[in-house]
């Protein structure tokens, strides 16, 4: 399963962007982010009522970049705020890029691995809403 992204925080960077009306608006100035964050446009997630977080792996996009990429897991979170990792086709998620992205949400959210079926599957399930 293959869906784009639109980047609003860029791999290391501390500049955190938010995507709206197909506009980038600073938000914040963070800790720099472990990986590639932003949104799924179109696509809701129930949790929040907000664009589903998706992880680009890889080295750094600027934001507002627009990617697509192949579904490889997901981080799972107590709260349902789920994250979809893409990566381009035919790479395999870096442990140690997957390890710092669970280690930057707060263990009260219970972050945990997901594979690409589970990942799948959960977006599977949006789509038929």
């Amino acid at each position: 399963m293959r869906l784009s992204m639109v980047v609003e925080w860029s791999k290391g960077s501390p500049f955190r962007y938010t995507w709206k009306e197909g506009r980038l608006a600073l938000v914040a100035v963070d800790q720099p982010a472990p990986v590639n964050y932003g949104l799924i446009p179109g696509l809701i997630n129930p949790a929040d009522g907000e664009e589903v977080d998706a992880v680009y792996l890889g080295p750094p996009l600027p934001p507002g970049t627009q990617v697509e990429g192949e579904v490889v897991g997901m981080v799972w979170l107590a709260d349902g705020d789920h994250k979809l990792l893409l990566e381009a086709e035919g790479q395999k998620p870096d442990p140690r890029e997957v390890q710092g992205l669970l280690a930057w949400f707060h263990p009260s959210r219970n972050p945990r691995l997901l594979g690409p079926g589970e990942a799948r599957n959960w977006v599977s399930g949006l789509l038929r809403r």
